[in-house]
């Protein structure tokens, strides 16, 4: 039996982004397997077929768990050869790696879907992360990177002999199926449903909870706006949520933030609103902001790696400096003053993120998974 194992610190991050490679390898008659955090959502792996194996990862490289996991992974890999492992999150990828060249198990498969070490990054992370994915680069025969500061910085790299860097624009959005469930959305019910005026303009980001996607920056921003005609979805979960509610009533914006969770309509809600705001503290290639161009959304976004890759500041949106809740407020301003202009920047995201289509990814990823599956 021909296997392939993908591997990631949490269920959320293989479901989100990467069931249509799990598929595309099911249909070249490989058993798929996945090696993660299990959480509430595993079940979803059983629906599809794919077999799901339990790793007590952690987030934090200086977690205990680190030697658990560890333990876990060479387990894994003595009991089951692999035909090749993909390997995805920073922590999970290096433990995994460590654990293939422990156990001789190879090709390894390396996606970053953004390294810690960027430009502007804290001086640790440089010390720490730099160095992991240099040395673990040592242990993989293919390196994929998805924004151009990565693969740049990718290329410096010594992997294993014969091994490539590659570079594919993202993990791709189904441009097609956002656009026909955008379509189908009445806005004036959606808008009713969570009761907000269709007179309002809707400002919506879709991240997780937590400091790096600094939601901060945007509550700071819209305290300062002089319109009051305006609302503010926040759509995920995460360890953020209570010090940004407490931030809103600080703030004073109690009725014009709704924290709505974990969706499973993104692309209606999307749909529903007028502008999407973006403003991490950095990003690889963020699907979410893609989904927002595919449905038609003009962007405000911090102007890091990953967000510079994707906005065109005058065309499509604007890039704003980091922190700056000032010129954020200010770029706000300019699309909730104008639906003309929200209008033309939203044509423009569709154009731009054609090449980010699932339809041109999947055959990038297939010729990649063909060439390490034939060795």
């Amino acid at each position: 039996m021909k296997r392939v194992l993908f591997v990631a610190t949490v269920e959320s991050h293989l479901l989100n982004f990467h069931i249509p490679f799990m598929k595309l390898l099911q249909g070249k008659d490989y058993e798929v397997h996945v090696a993660t955090k299990l959480g509430n959502r595993q079940q979803e792996f059983d629906d599809i077929g794919v077999i799901k194996h339990n790793v007590d990862f952690s987030r934090s490289p200086y977690s205990p768990k680190v030697f658990k996991s560890l333990q876990q992974m060479e387990k894994l890999l003595k009991e089951i050869r692999f035909s090749l492992v993909h390997v995805h999150t920073p922590v999970a990828a290096f433990i995994t790696r460590l654990a293939c060249q422990r156990t001789n198990t190879h090709p390894v498969l390396y996606t970053a879907h953004g390294f810690h070490f960027y430009k502007g990054a804290p001086l640790k992370n440089w010390l720490l992360y730099y160095n992991m994915e240099k040395l673990a680069a040592h242990w993989t025969d293919g390196l994929i990177t998805i924004n151009e500061e990565d693969y740049k910085a990718a290329q410096k790299f010594k992997l294993r002999r014969n091994g490539k860097v590659f570079f594919v624009p993202g993990v791709g959005v189904d441009i097609a199926n956002l656009e026909q469930r955008g379509a189908s959305i009445d806005r004036s019910e959606k808008r009713k449903e969570l009761g907000i005026s269709e007179l309002s303009t809707v400002l919506i980001t879709v991240a997780e909870l937590i400091p790096r996607k600094n939601h901060i920056q945007v509550l700071k921003a819209l305290s300062k706006l002089n319109k009051t005609n305006f609302h503010y979805l926040v759509v995920g979960n995460g360890e953020s949520e209570q010090q940004l509610k407490k931030a809103v009533n600080e703030l004073m914006l109690q009725d014009k933030v709704s924290f709505l969770g974990f969706r499973r309509d993104v692309a209606e809600l999307m749909a529903s609103s007028d502008i999407f705001i973006l403003t991490s503290r950095h990003e690889g290639l963020t699907r979410a902001l893609m989904e927002a161009m595919a449905v038609g959304l003009p962007i405000i976004a911090t102007d890091v790696r990953g967000n510079r890759d994707l906005v065109k500041s005058g065309e499509n949106g604007y890039l704003v400096p980091l922190d700056d809740a000032e010129q954020t407020a200010i770029a706000i301003e300019r699309l909730i003053n104008s639906g003309n202009l929200r209008r033309s920047m939203g044509e423009k995201s569709k154009e731009l993120v054609k090449q980010y289509d699932l339809q041109n990814i999947i055959p990038q990823m297939e010729e990649i998974y063909d060439l390490f599956l034939s060795r």
